[in-house]
């Protein structure tokens, strides 16, 4: 007997965000950003939530947003990997811990949260 099984039309986004996130994390190149003192820091994928732009194009806000943290607009769009602008308002950049903790104090940003993978506990003839 073939079962239907219906899912929640925010649940297939979140994972397609995810999923495209964390490809689009693993196309790129890791890098390093020195901090002042001494060791560089590591800057790793994060998806950052922000309040919806009024007035104003999310990708401009966006890069905006990320501008005054990574100190230019070059920099910005070098960091920046996706816009998400349908479902919820925000961008996932690659960000040291540093720069993550001084893009959460800005404006308009509502969180910062680590790119996360997640697998799914169903496959090809594992649907129960």
């Amino acid at each position: 007997m073939l079962r239907i099984i219906k899912v929640a039309p925010l649940l297939i986004l979140l994972l397609s965000i995810s999923i495209l996130s964390s490809s689009l994390a693993v196309s790129m190149a890791d890098r390093e950003v020195a901090v002042e003192g001494g060791e560089p820091s590591k800057a790793e994928v994060h998806i950052v939530y922000t309040e919806k732009p009024e007035g104003d194009e999310p990708e401009a806000f966006h890069l905006r947003t990320l501008a005054t943290v990574l100190g230019s607009e070059e920099a910005a769009k070098e960091s920046l990997l996706y816009v998400y602008k349908n479902a919820a308002t925000g961008f996932s950049a690659k960000l040291t811990p540093e720069q993550v903790a001084e893009l959460s104090n800005q404006p308009g940003v509502l969180q910062v949260v680590p790119n996360m993978k997640l697998q799914l506990h169903s496959g090809p003839g594992r649907l129960h």
